[in-house]
């Protein structure tokens, strides 16, 4: 099992920014990557961005050129900088791992409200 905290979500307005984190329980050697997605009432969960071990990043096009995701390579920390928020960027952003064989593991979630 892996447990994954997020933190740094909240209220800001729009064109504003916030940056999210993401620790999880060990070290990148057992993280094939970690990433972030979101989901509002009445839709599916969808991927923002996810980063590997290898620093390979991907991006959702709605987030890219807005969103920048990074990781701390000495600890299993992702961060997920987001910029020119807009109120459609409103959602529950939630912490994605897979782990060795593989496995999957998520996080509980932090709201992100986009408003004035």
């Amino acid at each position: 099992q892996v447990q994954l905290v997020e933190s740094g979500g909240g209220l800001v307005q729009p064109g504003g920014s916030l940056r999210l984190s993401c620790a999880a329980d060990r070290g990148w050697f057992s993280i094939n990557y970690m990433g972030w997605y979101r989901q509002t009432p009445g839709k599916q969960r969808e991927l923002v961005a996810r980063i590997t071990r290898s620093d390979y990043v991907s991006y959702a096009d709605f987030v890219k050129g807005r969103f920048t995701i990074s990781r701390d390579k000495f600890k299993g920390t992702v961060y997920l900088q987001m910029n020119s928020l807009k109120p459609e960027d409103t959602a529950v952003y939630y912490c994605n791992a897979e782990v060795g064989s593989p496995m999957n593991y998520w996080g509980k979630g932090t709201l992100v409200t986009v408003s004035s």
